[in-house]
């Protein structure tokens, strides 16, 4: 009967330090989210200067077309 009133004391302790503690740091899910936010915007990035250096090679003429 000790044990189970030691372990009974002991997470209620416990517990009540948890509760307590209000300072445990910010949550990872906005990190995620804002990391996530920059990924889509270096991939748009990146499309929109891959197509446009795409355009503008597709404007230089190949060594046999030159008149």
């Amino acid at each position: 009967m000790t044990l189970i009133a030691y372990l009974h004391t002991f997470l209620a302790v416990r517990l009540a330090e948890l509760r307590r503690d209000g300072e445990r740091g910010d949550s990872p899910v906005p990190t995620a989210v804002i990391i996530m936010g920059l990924v889509v915007v270096a991939t748009v990035v990146t499309a929109g200067a891959l197509a446009a250096a795409k355009g503008w090679l597709d404007k230089i003429p190949a060594p046999g077309d030159v008149k």
